[in-house]
């Protein structure tokens, strides 16, 4: 049986319960039922990105439709390049970071620039799988230098003398135009990229997919008519771009201390993804599922789960406003 292509944010994790705790119902808000202009606000869109326009455009129209002074995508898509954009929106940019470092997935159509055997074909794409060398292109947003990036797997669909289609899933900052014009080079006949579509990002794919049309259509049916059924639809909760990264649900009492920046220790574990290694950036959540901060972890999973003292996380972003839960915690001047 063929194995199933993965990004690493799709891997399987198992999540542990460490103690049990209840919230209460009338602090914070779960994410979906957020008043409309706050779920906006705290958005996430998954944006289905068009032929043409760059990046930068499709975030100011987005920004006008929804009336917004901020919004963020996950990484930049070439004019030429269509598919998964997804963009953090309003108060939510704060995060877009931890989409834009998450792995990518991409069909990509090359030209080889002479016939080759299908089957060499197909060898040397594998090559190129796992840690490889890359120069960025002349033309691109980041310094000409010499970089590891990973590519997790070159899925070859088909091989149509010349054109060979292939699904390419790699580590953010992957330049699959380089990776092409690479592997002409291994073959001995040059080859380029023909045409190129991103099909996923981090937790996002073509599943949830919304164009501009979809959007303006949704936002001026809120506006006219009051229903706001299209519109959240179309957009997510914020917590949906963080999805991919490990997490710990934390209890109503240390929500308000991480608010202010303090470091989070294990009494306030409820529970936790046991994938967790120290060192990773993870996210704490609230019972209700709001997303609290982003996280360096301390501890791996185990020593969490085992420990009854000690700061499992330094707090890196805090994304909840402080004073949403009560204060926990009291100053020495207190």
């Amino acid at each position: 049986m063929k194995s199933v292509n993965l990004l690493p944010s799709e891997r399987p994790r198992e999540h542990f319960h460490k103690a049990s705790g209840v919230t209460n119902p009338a602090y914070g808000c779960v994410p979906a039922d957020r008043p409309i202009r706050e779920y906006i606000e705290m958005g996430v869109l998954n944006l289905d990105k068009s032929l043409g326009p760059t990046s930068h455009e499709v975030v100011a129209w987005v920004k006008d439709i929804l009336k917004l002074d901020r919004a963020g995508h996950s990484g930049s898509l070439d004019p030429v390049v269509t598919g998964v954009l997804p963009m953090m929106l309003g108060k939510s940019t704060k995060v877009v970071s931890a989409l834009r470092l998450s792995g990518k997935e991409y069909i990509c159509m090359m030209r080889i620039h002479e016939s080759v055997p299908e089957k060499r074909v197909r060898r040397v794409c594998q090559e190129f799988t796992g840690p490889i060398f890359q120069l960025p292109p002349v033309v691109s947003a980041v310094k000409r230098a010499i970089r590891v990036r990973n590519i997790y797997y070159i899925d070859v669909l088909e091989v149509n003398d010349k054109f060979v289609l292939m699904k390419v899933g790699c580590e953010a900052g992957t330049y699959i135009r380089k990776l092409c014009h690479d592997i002409g080079l291994v073959l001995g006949c040059g080859a380029n990229m023909q045409q190129l579509r991103r099909t996923k990002t981090g937790p996002f794919n073509e599943d949830t997919l919304v164009t501009l049309h979809d959007l303006k259509d949704a936002y001026v049916f809120w506006e006219e008519s009051g229903d706001e059924s299209y519109l959240r639809h179309c957009i997510r909760p914020m917590e949906e771009g963080l999805s991919h990264l490990s997490g710990i649900v934390i209890r109503d009492s240390a929500v308000d201390a991480v608010c202010h920046g303090a470091a989070f220790a294990v009494p306030g574990i409820l529970s936790l993804d046991t994938d967790i290694k120290k060192g990773d950036t993870i996210c704490l959540f609230t019972l209700k599922g709001e997303a609290v901060a982003m996280c360096k972890s301390m501890m791996d999973a185990e020593e969490m789960l085992n420990s009854e003292h000690g700061i499992a996380a330094r707090t890196e972003r805090v994304i909840m406003n402080s004073d949403v839960y009560p204060q926990g915690w009291h100053s020495k001047s207190e």
